[in-house]
């Protein structure tokens, strides 16, 4: 078995996992998504920061990803709790047959 034929296994589970990860959670891809920016952005900002000092805008930035992601998720959540309870009526049947 070469090293190569691992590797390749090893990707393709892992973007399979992915894959399969974006379908159960959107969110979670958006939230990664903002994280990413909101330090991209942070980077850029970094260099005009002007007489900041460089601990309290990491501490800044490091606040504003956290809320990008957690604000991402508790959408997210939301967002499956709706289409859980609200727009689908399959779950409270479930409950009725489980009850008798």
């Amino acid at each position: 078995m070469s090293s190569k034929s691992f590797f390749a296994e090893d990707d393709a589970d892992q973007a399979n996992k992915l894959a399969k990860k974006a379908k159960e959670s959107p969110f979670m891809l958006i939230g990664i998504a903002g994280f990413i920016a909101a330090g991209a952005i942070g980077a850029y900002k970094y260099r005009h920061r002007g007489t900041m000092s460089t601990s309290v805008f990491l501490m800044q930035l490091r606040v504003a990803a956290q809320g990008t992601v957690v604000g991402c998720l508790t959408l997210g959540l939301g967002y499956q709790m709706a289409k859980e309870y609200i727009f689908d009526k399959q779950p409270k049947e479930n409950l009725k047959s489980l009850s008798n």
